[in-house]
């Protein structure tokens, strides 16, 4: 993969009256990867988004998309840009092939229907009016017409909400296939499980600034892992231990216990580890439950949103 940016936002602010929703970005999104901008609501992920497919200007820096201003020069840049919005608004007495047809008569360049239909599990159901479509097939139809045109930058704006798990591993899997293909994706999702799935990096929004950015393992870097279980003795009786009964650890930052049940954080997850079980094998214990693993996506991503709590309390 090239790292040629194909957006670029620079210093960015975007303003509704005396409100700053957007507050001084910078951002690169890199020819051929997936980057998910993730944020709670009002975090400034729609407000952005809005910027860079040239739906509205910027009340400051520069935004830069496929090369060209993309709201002064939107004519340059719409034939390579692909949108997916979360509501399209399509009439429901059209069938999908009709609403397909409709939407290609505005493209320079669209792709044949049928293969576009195929890619998209379609094809059964071209004949059915969108109205009788299940809400995974909308879905996949508003992805239908996002590709439609052979976009380079394809920006999908929650494209899984409301879809069952199966509808919603059959929209990565296409997303993946396009990434594939060399397009390059901009992804807006709630589903932080979809994020770590399909991004190549993902940016983290709080309060109209990017907080955190790199890939899924630099942005949870910053997080303590954790490791959980419960102690039995050598009968196979749970033991009831306070924090004062566990070993020294290097990298612990916390300890709680639970219900009999131990609850560690910690920087260390390898070192740490290794030190519990040998702790655990001198004294006879069996450590039953045992849960260790690494800081997830969500962790970081409540960890920032507790920190935006925390402040503004303070404010």
């Amino acid at each position: 993969m090239t790292y040629e940016p194909i957006v670029s936002v620079r210093g960015v602010r975007r303003r509704y009256g005396q409100f700053e929703a957007v507050r001084g970005v910078d951002l690169d999104v890199r020819r051929g990867e997936l980057l998910a901008l993730l944020g709670t609501n009002g975090a400034g992920k729609t407000s952005l988004v809005e910027l860079v497919e040239g739906l509205a200007p910027a009340d400051a820096g520069q935004i830069r998309v496929l090369g060209h201003d993309p709201y002064r020069e939107r004519a340059r840049i719409v034939g390579g840009l692909g949108v997916m919005l979360q509501e399209a608004g399509f009439s429901s007495d059209l069938t999908t092939v009709e609403t397909m047809r409709l939407w290609a008569g505005t493209l320079a360049r669209p792709r044949p229907l049928e293969e576009v239909l195929d890619d998209v599990a379609l094809t059964s159901r071209a004949d059915v009016r969108v109205g009788s479509l299940s809400g995974g097939e909308r879905r996949r139809l508003d992805l239908a017409l996002a590709i439609l045109g052979r976009p380079e930058l394809l920006v999908l704006d929650e494209p899984t909400t409301g879809l069952d798990p199966e509808s919603r591993r059959a929209v990565w899997r296409l997303v993946r296939g396009m990434l594939e293909d060399g397009v390059t994706v901009l992804l807006t999702t709630h589903y932080l499980q979809e994020a770590e799935e399909l991004a190549d990096r993902v940016a983290i929004m709080r309060a109209g600034r990017v907080v955190r950015e790199g890939t899924v393992a630099e942005a949870v870097a910053a997080e303590p892992a954790r490791i959980e279980f419960v102690p039995h003795d050598g009968a196979g009786t749970p033991l009831t231990l306070t924090t004062a009964d566990l070993p020294a650890l290097p990298g612990l930052v916390d300890a709680e216990v639970r219900r009999a049940r131990v609850h560690l954080r910690t920087t260390a997850l390898q070192e740490d580890l290794e030190a519990v079980l040998t702790w655990a094998r001198q004294r006879g214990m069996r450590l039953e439950e045992l849960d260790a693993r690494s800081a997830s996506l969500e962790q970081a991503f409540l960890s920032l949103a507790e920190q935006s709590d925390a402040e503004e309390v303070a404010a």
